[in-house]
């Protein structure tokens, strides 16, 4: 595949060619990949996308991979579910949930980000991988370290779920723990990357680590039939996903794969970690940081690096951002499991309760095609839930004991 991409800054526009860098040395602001678009027109067809597999790499040529890469792993291709029961709830005609609940191999949408990232870690010549994580990333870049043969050492805050460690460690990784929030663990991994030269790849590798992004936006255009949604709803965190989102819009426009038409977007974000979306709703052209303390600590970053292009894709989409509570996250959870059968973890939670406040507010209206983004899996996240399931008491093995049971069931309902 020829190199048809590059390095180049957010804000002045320089170029700086492919290198492990995240930010321009010239204005100091944050670097994305750029691509030649009329290159793309010429070796990238929805002919050659129908005869390869349904997975990320189906999109590789939109993906700064490297000449000759060979693709590791089946990431992505995952559902994208037409609702029934809370879209008849709700009163919406049209309403999906995109499934990344069941990504391999780590159950989360951080696996794709993981998958591009290395592959430029291997074009850079690292060994040793690793990252700043509020959990999701750690257990993606432990799992395809171990896959593709990489040293893994990745850094999280002490107080991290314990089934997200447990779901890093058991793929050898290296975990160190660290005594503060995840902005504190950021700030340590850009020195560690200076001082020991490795690739974290949500660091010196994040641009290309944030591409891969992209097919999460690519697989839903493609999932309604190379169609563009009237609304999608995406969790925030760092603020990528919802950007990168927007530019696999963008370049599906630019190819002509899909009509051009409005997009709204919208923040979702627990209310004790809200930098972005109260940014929003105050009408600030900037976030002020805050200190997270939400029982959603995949979203819980206080400073998110890419808050102020999240806060101006919503307000030109003519999208708005929300935020819910932690009960409101339970209940929301909960809400999603036992109408739709998807197991959320607490940011699906997030993304499924602000969907519903939006459609209160009315800012999502009936006739319209929802997509809501489902980014990580219930089971990493068991410990926000478990106190409002006790264990049942366990009957005899006798028809009678089960009778008496069916009786006790009936009676607490009509109670």
């Amino acid at each position: 595949m020829p190199e048809i991409y590059q390095l180049r800054c957010r804000e002045c526009g320089k170029s700086w060619g492919n290198a492990p860098r995240s930010f321009c040395e010239e204005c100091f602001s944050p670097l994305e990949i750029s691509y030649d678009y009329e290159a793309l027109k010429s070796i990238a067809s929805k002919d050659k996308l129908a005869a390869r597999s349904f997975n990320m790499w189906r999109y590789a040529e939109f993906l700064p991979l490297p000449e000759g890469f060979e693709f590791p792993n089946a990431v992505g291709g995952t559902p994208l579910v037409a609702s029934q029961h809370l879209a008849k709830k709700w009163g919406l005609r049209n309403l999906y949930f995109k499934n990344d609940a069941v990504c391999f191999p780590s159950l989360s949408f951080k696996d794709r980000v993981v998958a591009t990232a290395l592959a430029a870690a291997r074009r850079f010549g690292f060994q040793t991988v690793g990252c700043s994580s509020t959990g999701n990333l750690a257990n993606a870049v432990a799992a395809q370290s171990a896959q593709q043969g990489f040293d893994a050492c990745v850094f999280i805050p002490a107080d991290l779920e314990p089934a997200k460690i447990l779901n890093t460690a058991v793929y050898g990784a290296r975990i160190v723990r660290i005594n503060g929030n995840y902005d504190h663990v950021n700030r340590l991994c850009a020195q560690i990357a200076d001082r020991f030269q490795w690739g974290l790849v949500n660091v010196n590798l994040r641009p290309y680590y944030s591409e891969g992004s992209k097919t999460h936006g690519f697989e839903i255009a493609e999932q309604l039939g190379w169609r563009l949604p009237d609304n999608v709803v995406v969790p925030m965190a760092g603020g990528s996903l919802i950007t990168k989102i927007a530019k696999a819009f963008r370049e599906l426009v630019a190819l002509g794969w899909v009509e051009e038409k409005p997009v709204k977007f919208f923040g979702a974000q627990a209310t004790g970690c809200s930098p972005i979306s109260s940014a929003v709703k105050r009408g600030l052209a900037r976030f002020e940081p805050q200190k997270p303390e939400t029982i959603a600590r995949s979203l819980a970053i206080g400073n998110p690096a890419d808050g102020p292009f999240a806060i101006k894709l919503i307000r030109e989409s003519g999208g708005w951002a929300e935020d819910v509570c932690d009960r409101e996250i339970v209940k929301s959870i909960q809400l999603l499991a036992e109408t739709e059968g998807i197991f959320a973890e607490t940011a699906g939670g997030v993304t499924t309760g602000v969907a519903e406040k939006l459609v209160r507010e009315g800012r999502i209206r009936s006739d319209e095609t929802t997509v809501v983004c489902i980014t990580g899996n219930g089971l990493k996240t068991t410990d926000a839930i478990v106190a409002d399931y006790p264990a049942t008491e366990a009957i005899a093995p006798k028809l009678e004991a089960f009778e008496a049971y069916l009786d006790g069931q009936l009676a607490a309902v009509k109670a």
